[in-house]
């Protein structure tokens, strides 16, 4: 039986890895003007696991081709990216964007992969893991996955992405904090759930916060991803497209993202 992506980079984690590594300096490229951490997927798990052992507040970003557009128009996003601890790469656009300006990425790096790799080392590890997103029914669902995929992952809490209200905020925040975990996955879409991390960051001073877009949706089976030759190939997002028209918004940033890497249009300064 072939092995999923997120199979795939535990097993290479386990065999690169047997204690903690020492903290060390991530290196980046500076993709026009955004942070890129030059990593691939089982160095980041490690790194991940670093950061959970520090127990000290982290942003975790998953940057894809869309990330670099918004960022032009939205300061304080690119801000956030330009000051978070990981940032990695998400998405064929970028990695092609890297080799295009002489840096080239390993692979890509995808929140969904990171996710569900988080919550498969949460079984062995026992760090607990919330979830905050999406819609009502969605968190619990994509939850209930993961414990029966990978008995003993500790999912300690839920939340829908519709606690608006300061009254319900509020709560969110005191059930986060109540039952401390060590990760926390947020699922409101670029570049909202990187705002909320970022002003909650240092209140739940949680080791590993990372938004993870619509990542409950797959894990809940609402959304499907692509087979796995399209995702090695670099065809998950037509995937999408096909499965989800509304999704063209998104895919259309990627020509823009295109012309503006070929004409070296660099993000303002931040």
């Amino acid at each position: 039986m072939s092995l999923t992506y997120a199979e795939e980079a535990l097993s290479k984690t386990r065999k690169l890895v047997s204690r903690p590594v020492p903290n060390r300096t991530i290196p980046t490229i500076d993709l026009l003007g955004m942070k890129v951490s030059r990593v691939n997927r089982a160095e980041t798990l490690i790194i991940l696991q670093e950061f959970i052992d520090s127990a000290e507040p982290h942003l975790i970003i998953t940057a894809d081709a869309s990330a670099h557009v918004i960022a032009r128009g939205d300061l304080d996003y690119l801000r956030i990216v330009n000051h978070a601890a990981l940032v990695t790469p998400d998405s064929t656009g970028v990695l092609w964007a890297a080799k295009k300006l002489g840096m080239a990425l390993e692979e890509r790096v995808s929140g969904v992969d990171l996710a569900e790799q988080l919550c498969a080392e949460s079984a062995r590890r026992g760090y607990g893991v919330y979830f905050y997103g999406a819609a009502p029914g969605v968190a619990e669902a994509a939850a209930e996955t993961m414990r029966q995929r990978y008995p003993g992952a500790n999912i300690v809490g839920t939340a829908d992405g519709f606690q608006g209200s300061p009254e319900q905020q509020a709560a969110l925040l005191e059930d986060i904090r109540a039952k401390r975990p060590a990760v926390l996955l947020v699922a409101m879409g670029i570049p909202k759930q990187e705002k909320w991390i970022a002003r909650h960051l240092d209140e739940l001073r949680i080791p590993v916060c990372m938004g993870v877009g619509g990542t409950f949706d797959v894990f809940s089976g609402r959304a499907k991803r692509a087979p796995l030759w399209m995702q090695r190939r670099g065809l998950e997002w037509l995937y999408r497209l096909i499965q989800n028209p509304s999704k063209y918004s998104k895919v259309a940033t990627l020509p823009v993202f295109m012309l503006r890497v070929l004409t070296g249009q660099r993000l303002p300064p931040v």
